[in-house]
């Protein structure tokens, strides 16, 4: 097998999404060496679409997914992925996945897998950026599982209040082999990263950080077209509204040259103490 060239939590990441096959539609995933906070969503979400894909032919690609967070998820305890096989249909496949830890649920979700097909196409226009110079990536990379490079980051990173707008250049941290279904969940991964901060972006200097309580309540994701995660991708996001304690948040992910291949969406918990 050829060695493939990956900062170590790249490394570390690709490993937590080799599932362990336990019986039937159940499956065991492992956690980030040494976590000592609640599971991040995201690699709840990608474990979870790893695990339903492992139930459908290799042919038939995720198109949808949505995913709803009970419980915070404990770093401690492995957790298990039980697939429920809904419909086997000529073009469409629909699975179930709940996660389960203590004997009780942690995140649900419904995906949908389609045969792939032509049809009439059409997309929005991405914005009109571009990926960000190597040489300027090389010192910024680090040794985290992807690289980020935020536009406007000097005044994303100010105290004061900022449209709740932003966009992230992001692509994996290191060579990937071609496997189409985990290139899709390492982006489903790296969707939760940045996307429930956008709706905080216009509230900045109101309230003291220590006292506001966020987290993940659903996610929910489109996949338009096939996406390699090591390669550049835009990830443009806004999010308009916040209501209820609760944010809005909206996504979408482009190829460099323009192509949109993801949307997503997202609402989170934002609750001042």
């Amino acid at each position: 097998m050829t060695q493939l060239n990956q900062a170590p939590a790249l490394e570390e990441l690709v490993g937590l999404l080799d599932l362990e096959p336990i019986e039937r539609n159940l499956f065991r995933g492992y956690h980030p060496a040494g976590r000592k906070h609640p599971l991040f969503g995201g690699q709840i979400i990608a474990q979870a679409l790893m695990a339903a894909g492992h139930t459908v032919p290799e042919t038939r690609i995720p198109h949808s997914l949505h995913g709803y967070f009970l419980l915070p998820g404990d770093p401690a305890v492995p957790a298990l992925f039980k697939v429920e096989r809904i419909r086997d249909g000529r073009s469409f496949t629909t699975r179930n996945v709940v996660v389960v830890q203590h004997g009780a649920a942690i995140f649900s979700m419904t995906v949908s897998f389609q045969q792939p097909e032509s049809g009439l196409e059409h997309q929005v226009d991405m914005p009109d950026l571009v990926p960000p110079e190597d040489k300027k990536i090389r010192a910024y990379a680090g040794d985290g599982a992807f690289i980020n490079w935020r536009h406007d980051h000097k005044r994303l990173r100010s105290d004061g209040p900022q449209p709740p707008e932003q966009n992230v250049w992001l692509k994996s941290n290191g060579e990937l082999p071609d496997d189409p279904l985990l290139h899709t969940c390492l982006i489903v991964y790296e969707s939760d990263n940045a996307l429930l901060s956008t709706a905080r972006l216009p509230h900045r200097g109101s309230y003291q950080r220590e006292r506001l309580q966020g987290a993940s309540l659903d996610h929910a994701m489109w996949f338009h077209a096939p996406v390699r995660a090591d390669q550049w991708l835009l990830y443009a996001m806004d999010s308009p509204s916040a209501s209820g304690a609760r944010g809005f948040n909206r996504g979408t992910i482009f190829t460099a040259d323009g192509k949109l291949v993801i949307s997503a969406m997202q609402e989170g918990l934002m609750r001042l103490l």
